[in-house]
């Protein structure tokens, strides 16, 4: 099993196809099987789901496989909700950060 996850946006899923990420999220909708998100860097990306799976709330945290370059298949989904509005532009600026080369040893990828 890979033990490494990077988080990532809309725009860095097709650099990780197969593999496993953590997509930073805000649930938009559902469409039969699957769940439309918006990524901090304000993307949308398809959540393929399986009938026993659940996402709840507003904001969420996804881990699962990408797919292709706009959808990722559902593994699990940590809620992110609070009381306090959720910064989704500085979580994209934490991701960008982690892909910079100057931090390589911090963020494995």
């Amino acid at each position: 099993m890979e033990l490494v996850s990077p988080r990532v946006n809309s725009a860095r899923l097709p650099a990780f196809k197969g593999r496993h990420v953590r997509l930073p999220c805000k649930l938009l909708k559902f469409q039969g099987s699957s769940a439309i998100v918006e990524a901090c860097d304000g993307g949308q990306v398809e959540v393929r789901l399986s009938p026993a799976d659940e996402l709840t709330g507003t904001y969420a945290e996804i881990i699962g496989q990408v797919v292709d370059e706009s959808t990722i298949k559902f593994m699990f989904g940590i809620s992110m909700d609070s009381e306090k509005e959720f910064d989704m532009k500085l979580v994209n600026d934490v991701i960008e950060l982690s892909f910079d080369p100057r931090f390589k040893k911090m963020f494995p990828q």
